[in-house]
């Protein structure tokens, strides 16, 4: 894209127009920003609000594009003006940051794409005479789905490689693109596939035959990716999204017949509802579920039967979440009902899904979280946790004895991998930690054998001896005890000298794993210690851990964070003045609002995609993220009491004048989920008030969505700009 603002021109005007400006008494000292320019100055145009007989004034609401929803869908339709400013914007980052870094930069791309086998595969996970898995090809971005025969005999797949979809050749002349998701149908002649050009959440739904690779001559648009077969294999259901991204109906289409004919079995009418849809481990039912933030409905089908009515599987009960599963006469439901904090699993006859007919099945046991249930033929298989480490309990169906999969190391991740089958004794699952990479392995239900499948390769070499895992905590000013799990390479000095990346999110019930992951290991590398923080909000200790992070107890994750901050330095893995945060989405709230809370903590701050403009957003409920957003911060429309909390805290509205650290925001201009206006407008407003702090640097990718760029090693390339601004931050770059 053509700037139409270079490095000279930029900081010019910013000199321009700062001198223009009423700045605070102490922007006249001698020492600014790091000796960076100031930067480019937008606008303020006064928008005045009132709410609940308070009155503010937003003089960056202008960067909010008045036809935003035709932005996500098309950025070249942004104005003018906001564009304008934006292109200033990534050009005071490329001077101040991207062109003084361009050679650590091109190394730490180098590092990364070398610690990524380019031409990997996933182990082919078998349905019936089939085995599906994805590839790399060497230098390519996207992936390719394919499939292998398998042999009967040995059960393993033999087979010619049939290339299903190749994302390499059909990204081709496309400016975004990114495969959302996939689903062969039963009888494995058709593949329904979903592809994202635009980087919001509106996709494409194709169907392909699997036979010659040909696509079906109609798409449907404003889809949301997922995808259910019923059992006839030519009925599938989908999500159709409505003008604001939000899930709006459930359809019915028969693959063949023109999409206008597609009948809508569901229609969310409640906006404050989140909607999806699933199916039971048996393949038996479809499921509707409506989620809020701690409630749930759900609605069942049987796929036998497709155009049957969805049935409300028990009434609505506010404040109680649940899921079922089925298998054989019964469903087996996860749940918190009854006081059952931490969940437990019900049982109830097939021809009685009301509540009042459950019966505990596993019972609740205080301290051990059930996060997921997955069920086989003949066993089940719970995924829980015990103090924020996660485990697997299996318990055969016939018998009811239960036996846990016992896993070595201090502090490790663990991920069930879900195949297609249904009458199978293998359970596939991965186990990694900070140090060791992840392993993919099969365990026999049955026999308790394990036989790895695949250890993931780094071809630049990786010897986990080299680093150390530690688990320590951070005790809470009210006593709690936050979790952290904490990486560094052995010769990193660990007597409070050492620089540090904290990383935290800590909403929505989202637990951060202590898993491992190539990207972290250039900062290790260069002797930063990197520190997961598992706070309030999340529920790395149980649902409670989560209930004691949102809403009006939603300071617990910001004060957890900085307590995570000052434990570092107290146990001497961190030097004091020498932490770099990083939070993405809603974790770019949380680096938000500690950065305005406790600036004098951190070196650095890296905001992804960052939720930030917390009043204005959760006020305007045409937006995305809000109605279904009321359960888990309040309702600032009707609650006076929520406004003022949520106020309290958002780091858009409490930017004052501070000795701020300098600031590295990223966002993209199709982001449906966390608007780029939202970063744009931090940046301004933190650069009018505290103008001789930061530097504050803004990245707008001007083509994609929530998740960044679609090719991956484009992705990358974003890691190595943020890993790049953590290191110049702590003198490292």
């Amino acid at each position: 894209m053509q700037h139409s603002f270079d490095r000279r021109s930029v900081l010019l005007a910013g000199a321009a127009m700062t001198a223009s400006t009423a700045l605070p008494a102490f922007a006249q000292s001698a020492a600014p920003r790091n000796g960076a320019p100031l930067g480019p100055i937008a606008k303020k145009v006064a928008h005045v609000i009132t709410q609940h007989g308070q009155t503010r004034t937003d003089n960056y609401h202008w960067l909010r594009d008045p036809n935003w929803q035709a932005v996500i869908d098309d950025p070249s339709k942004l104005s003018a003006d906001i564009r304008t400013h934006i292109e200033a914007e990534n050009a005071y980052t490329k001077s101040v940051l991207l062109e003084p870094t361009a050679k650590l930069r091109a190394d730490l791309f180098e590092e990364l794409k070398g610690k990524i086998k380019q031409d990997d595969s996933s182990v082919p996970a078998r349905d019936g005479a089939w085995a599906y898995a994805t590839r790399f090809r060497t230098g390519g971005q996207y992936p390719i789905v394919y499939r292998k025969a398998v042999d009967p005999a040995t059960g393993e797949a033999t087979g010619a490689e049939q290339i299903l979809i190749d994302g390499d050749k059909e990204s081709k002349g496309e400016k975004f693109w990114r495969l959302q998701d996939w689903e062969q149908s039963p009888d494995q002649d058709l593949l329904a596939y979903f592809v994202d050009y635009e980087g919001g959440n509106k996709v494409t739904l194709r169907f392909r035959a699997t036979a010659n690779g040909s696509d079906l001559p109609y798409k449907i648009e404003g889809a949301s990716a997922g995808l259910v077969w019923a059992k006839d294999g030519r009925t599938c259901f989908y999500c159709l999204l409505d003008d604001n991204f939000r899930v709006a109906k459930i359809m019915r289409h028969i693959v063949g017949e023109d999409p206008k004919t597609d009948v809508m079995i569901f229609e969310e009418k409640d906006a404050s509802f989140q909607t999806g849809i699933g199916k039971t481990s048996s393949g038996d039912y479809l499921l509707i579920y409506r989620s809020q933030s701690e409630s749930s409905d759900v609605l069942i089908l049987p796929l036998a039967t497709p155009t049957a009515k969805p049935k409300r599987f028990t009434p609505y009960r506010k404040g109680v979440e649940y899921l079922p599963n089925h298998h054989g006469g019964h469903f087996y439901i996860r749940n918190n009902s009854g006081s059952a904090i931490d969940f437990k699993i019900s049982k109830t006859p097939v021809a009685k899904t009301n509540a009042a007919n459950w019966t505990d099945f596993v019972p609740h046991e205080a301290g051990r979280f059930i996060e997921s249930v997955h069920i086989y033929a003949d066993h089940m298989v719970r995924e829980e946790s015990v103090d924020a480490l996660p485990r697997l309990t299996v318990r055969d169906m016939t018998s009811g004895n239960e036996h846990q999969i016992d896993f070595p190391e201090e502090a490790y991740d663990l991920s069930v991998l879900r195949g297609f089958e249904w009458k199978t004794t293998k359970l596939r699952f991965t186990y990694n930690s900070p140090s060791t990479p992840t392993e993919t392995w099969d365990y026999d239900l049955s026999t308790k054998g394990r036989t790895l499948r695949k250890t993931q390769e780094i071809p630049s070499g990786h010897d986990k001896n080299n680093y150390v895992v530690r688990r320590t905590v951070a005790v809470a000013s009210d006593g709690a005890q936050v979790p952290l799990t904490i990486l560094y390479h052995k010769k990193t000095p660990i007597d409070g000298t050492a620089p540090a990346l904290l990383y935290g999110y800590g909403s929505y019930g989202i637990s951060m794993p202590a898993s491992f992951s190539t990207a972290r290991l250039p900062l290790v590398d260069r002797g930063m210690v990197y520190c997961i923080a598992h706070i309030r909000g999340g529920q790395d200790r149980g649902y409670q851990w989560y209930l004691d992070g949102k809403l009006m107890k939603k300071q617990n994750t910001f004060s957890d964070f900085a307590r995570a901050a000052e434990a570092l330095v107290e146990q001497k893995f961190a030097a004091p003045k020498q932490i770099v945060i990083e939070g993405r989405s809603a974790g770019g709230l949380l680096v938000g609002a500690v950065m305005n809370q406790r600036p004098e903590l951190f070196a650095g701050v890296i905001g992804g995609v960052a939720f930030v403009d917390v009043i204005n957003t959760i006020s305007d409920g045409e937006l995305p993220l809000t109605p279904p957003e009321w359960t888990e911060w309040g309702d600032p429309i009707k609650s006076k009491e929520a406004f003022d909390y949520m106020m309290a805290y958002s780091p858009y509205d409490q930017v004052g004048t501070k000795a701020y650290p300098p600031l590295f925001a990223q966002t993209a201009l199709s982001d449906s989920q966390v608007t780029y206006w939202e970063p744009t407008k931090w940046v301004a407003k933190l650069r009018e008030l505290s103008p001789e702090a930061g530097p504050f640097l803004l990245d707008v990718n001007m083509t994609a969505g929530h998740g960044g760029a679609s090719g991956r090693f484009d992705r990358l390339k974003e890691v190595a700009d943020s890993h790049a601004f953590a290191l110049w931050c702590v003198g490292k770059a």
